[in-house]
């Protein structure tokens, strides 16, 4: 024990004295919770578009105007010919078109239906079908209108009282389900990016040799190299908390210590990770490099932006192994729902289970090339 803490201390003191570290130690976390929280989202807030009213009545303008109220549009021009607004789709410089015809108020008059045009560019298939929805909406609003006002209804009562409630999300803010998995990825970084890094800046620098040549048995030596990095990223995991809370305002229903109990068994598993990784490169520009690939592929596959449940089934069962996929469950349901322990002991194991087989994949390795 005497020599873990000797070890413990030298690494306490190398990890503040690396000038790599530091910056992703305390600056990386900031950034990805100040900066990711805003740019990392889906929201649709500000849809471009170009109106074509080839009819100039008041039913078109009444509808203009519907789009215009709208706190999702902004009208960026005005035509009579298509071709202005296509070309305007083509330049970026509209997301929608909006084609009302000539004859659009007469046939309400008259035939009691007609007809429009919505235009929207589907490049982003994600964000096409949300303006899609808004123009929907919008159209779907104007039609009823016009229909209360053919029976003669201006001022309709309202027969079924309809109220509605969204559990755990009231406001439909999308930070507050991004913060918890953006704190995720906070803990890995810690986890797998410094301490793989911190065990073959030792190759780099020779000194693995002088380590190996001295009495310090291997579990030692490895305990002292990975406990400095978990009580790092646990001080991290509070940092974090406590910005969503005070910034964000993000609600913490569950307990706090279910969440920094199941970051200790996650740290295990970004640990192992990092530690095998250390015994597979010899540079720490590879061991980021490969550190970086499993991290995208996994961020992907997680859940963090888009269900789980909406990939291909062989991909869900990939993601067994996807360590982030289980603690981003962890995070949103203890933070968001006030989740227990017996709720997420699915993640529990799952994760326990990959830590002690990525850790003792990392140690069987690591004995191989020391």
């Amino acid at each position: 024990m005497r020599i873990i803490l000797f070890i413990l201390q030298k690494e306490f003191l190398q990890i503040f004295r690396n000038r790599a570290m530091l910056p992703i130690i305390f600056f990386v976390p900031i950034v990805q919770l100040l900066v990711l929280a805003y740019a990392a989202t889906f929201e649709i807030k500000n849809v471009n578009l170009f109106v074509i009213d080839q009819d100039y009545s008041p039913s078109s303008r009444d509808l203009i105007l519907k789009f215009k109220g709208s706190q999702f549009y902004t009208i960026v021009g005005y035509s009579e010919a298509f071709t202005a607004g296509d070309q305007a789709l083509i330049n970026n410089e509209a997301d929608q078109i909006l084609q009302i015809p000539a004859d659009f108020e007469k046939k309400l008059e008259t035939e009691k239906a007609s007809s429009l045009q919505v235009t929207t560019n589907a490049i982003n298939g994600s964000a096409a079908s949300l303006m899609n929805a808004y123009a929907l909406s919008i159209i779907m609003d104007y039609n009823t209108n016009v229909i209360l006002e053919t029976l003669g209804l201006r001022h309709p009562p309202d027969p079924i009282s309809i109220s509605s409630a969204f559990w755990y999300n009231p406001e439909l803010d999308y930070i507050t389900f991004m913060v918890p998995g953006i704190l995720v990825l906070l803990v890995f970084i810690i986890g797998s990016f410094l301490s793989g890094m911190n065990v073959v800046r030792e190759k780099e620098i020779g000194t693995i040799e002088q380590v190996n040549v001295t009495p310090i048995k291997k579990y030692q030596f490895i305990i002292g190299k990975l406990i400095p990095f978990w009580f790092i990223g646990m001080f991290e995991l509070a940092f974090g908390l406590a910005v969503a809370r005070l910034v964000f305002d993000i609600p913490i229903l569950g307990s706090l210590g279910l969440i920094f109990f199941m970051a200790g068994v996650f740290l295990l598993v970004a640990l192992g990770m990092g530690l095998f990784i250390s015994t597979i490169t010899s540079t720490q520009q590879q061991a980021m490099f490969i550190t970086w690939f499993f991290m995208v592929v996994f961020i992907l596959m997680s859940g963090l932006f888009t269900p789980v449940q909406s990939m291909p089934e062989w991909a869900q069962w990939l993601n067994k192994i996807n360590p982030i996929a289980y603690f981003i469950e962890v995070m949103r349901m203890v933070m968001l729902k006030g989740s227990t322990f017996s709720d997420i002991l699915t993640q529990f194991f799952s994760l326990l289970i990959l830590g002690v087989l990525m850790n003792i994949l990392a140690i069987w390795r690591y004995r191989k090339v020391v």
